[in-house]
């Protein structure tokens, strides 16, 4: 059973679309379910979100994820859109049915993954960003045993 507030995102979903010229892309996928999702950050001199869209080709709890991480970072520094986490996602989407965590992670991971692209457009180093990694079905394996 999915919370009001995923039902939310899923039927109106927010920052959906694409950026022309963004600061950072960053784009993630779930190869055991299919799940794609695709964020575009505009970042400012300050380093500053000013704004975010996203593309998902997914599941209801892809899309309500997509768009709540969205909300989340919109207006906020990089270092603050460090901290968005797929525990903060679920915690802003009043929780997820165990069998759809992956999309919070795909969703912090597609920050994340942004996030490096304006690093290495920039030449700048974001402290406590990792390489990202492009199918996140790797890391759920790892955590399974």
């Amino acid at each position: 059973m999915y919370s009001e507030k995923v039902m939310d995102h899923f039927e109106h979903p927010r920052n959906m679309g694409v950026i022309e010229n963004p600061s950072g892309v960053g784009t993630v996928g779930n190869a055991k379910c299919g799940d794609i999702m695709r964020i575009f950050l505009d970042i400012d001199e300050e380093g500053i979100i000013q704004d975010v869209k996203f593309k998902t080709f997914g599941c209801g709890a892809a899309v309500a994820t997509s768009s709540m991480a969205t909300e989340l970072v919109k207006g906020k520094t990089v270092q603050e859109a460090m901290q968005v986490t797929n525990k903060v996602v679920m915690e802003a989407l009043d929780g997820l049915p165990p069998v759809k965590v992956h999309c919070s992670l795909l969703a912090e991971e597609a920050i994340h993954a942004a996030l490096w692209d304006y690093a290495e457009k920039k030449r700048i180093t974001i402290e406590g960003l990792q390489k990202p990694k492009a199918d996140i079905h790797e890391e759920e394996e790892k955590e399974e045993f």
